[in-house]
């Protein structure tokens, strides 16, 4: 497949996702800059309209409005702030259209699924309902995921997995999530049944999906869907829920909406991720001895732990031996706790101590998987990061190499490789590059 979406910089700017105000990287006219950018969407006019028909017309499941007729119990799943899904345009008629159907606005909880992260609240909760109505007018609560009793078992998976979701989701007679499709680095596409797990997951269960016997699986990786393990693990997971119903949404670079669908969860999902599959990944002839990324600026790029994606998502463009450098904001630090204590042990031990000691655990670590996936980028090359967010105390704890241009780094990285010719990823891990021996080139533009 002939590639449109990379071209070669005559100015010699490029603009990179970094935060709330994006990053310019200026570069000498003798570096050849191949941008790779997902392919042109073409953004809905009437996003607001076409959520609403969305629910009327649903993929394997009957019209939201049908649904719910009857039905007195609604619970709406959420993603947290480290994901920029429209939800002011989302929730307000899943709302209108439960009502309608005579589900009580006091019957309706919005739950944040928060996975194993920090709950969200104050304005950061209006933040991620988007709607100030909905925000004051609906109960929207944070899933808690160490709280055991909040959970409801539902046994166990194939592989021995504890089944634990919380209470409210599953007791309820209404179970819908909302999700942004994205690519994701361990389950293939973000949304649909991840929402579910990790999201509203107990601990236990959270630690059990991201155990290293699942995530060393050569599958469990970003754009695999089909005989990925950890895939299988959630759906096993969602069956066992029962009924769910999923309102999907695909954005483009601009973060304007380019698709939206609803529907039975599976096969919904399935759909957008059909569709955004056709954007996000974007095949090249060839590989670079430096490739530039990001974070995908904000909200994702909020945390170093979060920053991990956009290293990984670019390994297969990667020369090995290459550098990768990325740029992230890390507005608000490295992360969670047990993350940097992760981080501090992958410094003690080494990329290969450390995977022989987690290889040993039945369960993981909290957090712990983010620095595994960062052993699996630094197994195909070096990894430097440009940030402004992190103290001298934090870099210490960070075990790839931290620089102080960006500029600086990519003309050290070509002068050291001998190859003026580099790839730079601006939206970082929303767009996956692919290598294609077999393409014969592709079109500039």
């Amino acid at each position: 497949m002939k590639n449109a979406l990379t071209s070669s910089e005559t100015d010699m700017k490029i603009d990179l996702f970094y935060g709330q105000a994006g990053i310019t990287v200026n570069l000498p006219d003798d570096i050849n800059v191949t941008v790779v950018r997902k392919h042109p969407m073409v953004p809905i006019g009437d996003p607001a309209e076409a959520a609403m028909d969305a629910l009327k017309k649903p993929v394997g499941s009957l019209p939201l409005s049908e649904y719910a007729r009857g039905k007195k119990k609604a619970c709406i799943l959420v993603c947290d702030i480290t994901r920029p899904v429209p939800n002011g345009i989302l929730l307000p008629p899943l709302i209108e259209t439960l009502t309608q159907a005579g589900v009580s606005k006091k019957d309706i909880v919005v739950l944040v699924a928060t996975g194993l992260h920090r709950p969200n609240e104050g304005e950061e909760l209006r933040e991620i309902i988007g709607s100030d109505e909905v925000f004051n007018s609906i109960r929207i609560e944070n899933h808690l995921a160490r709280d055991k009793r909040a959970h409801a078992d539902l046994g166990k998976t194939s592989e021995g997995i504890p089944i634990m979701i919380d209470r409210r989701f599953v007791e309820a007679d209404i179970r819908i999530v909302t999700g942004l499709i994205e690519p994701h680095f361990m389950a293939g596409y973000s949304g649909g049944r991840k929402v579910v797990a990790p999201g509203i997951a107990y601990k236990d269960t959270i630690l059990s999906l991201h155990s290293a016997r699942i995530l060393e699986h050569c599958k469990t990786a970003n754009c695999i869907i089909e005989g990925n393990p950890l895939h299988n693990q959630q759906i096993e997971i969602v069956r066992a829920v029962g009924d769910i119903l999923s309102l999907n949404v695909v954005i483009d670079e601009n973060r304007r909406i380019g698709f939206l669908n609803f529907g039975e969860l599976e096969s919904s999902h399935l759909e957008a991720v059909d569709f955004m599959r056709k954007h996000a990944e974007v095949t090249l002839p060839r590989r670079f001895k430096t490739v530039v990324t990001t974070s995908a600026g904000y909200p994702l790029d909020k945390t170093y732990y979060q920053t991990i994606k956009g290293m990984v998502g670019v390994i297969d463009i990667l020369e090995p031996g290459g550098t990768v450098i990325t740029a992230s904001a890390c507005s608000e630090g490295m992360g969670g706790r047990e993350f940097v204590e992760a981080q501090r042990l992958l410094r003690r031990l080494g990329p290969d101590r450390f995977m022989t000691c987690i290889k040993k655990r039945d369960m993981a670590v909290i957090d712990e998987w983010q620095t595994e996936m960062l052993v699996k980028a630094l197994r195909v090359g070096n990894i430097q990061l440009y940030t402004e967010g992190l103290s001298e105390a934090d870099l210490k704890d960070v075990f790839v190499e931290s620089v102080a241009s960006l500029e600086e780094a990519i003309l050290a990285s070509v002068r050291s490789h001998g190859e003026p010719e580099i790839a730079v990823v601006p939206e970082g891990p929303y767009v996956i590059p692919i290598f294609d021996r077999n393409q014969n080139g592709f079109d500039e533009k």
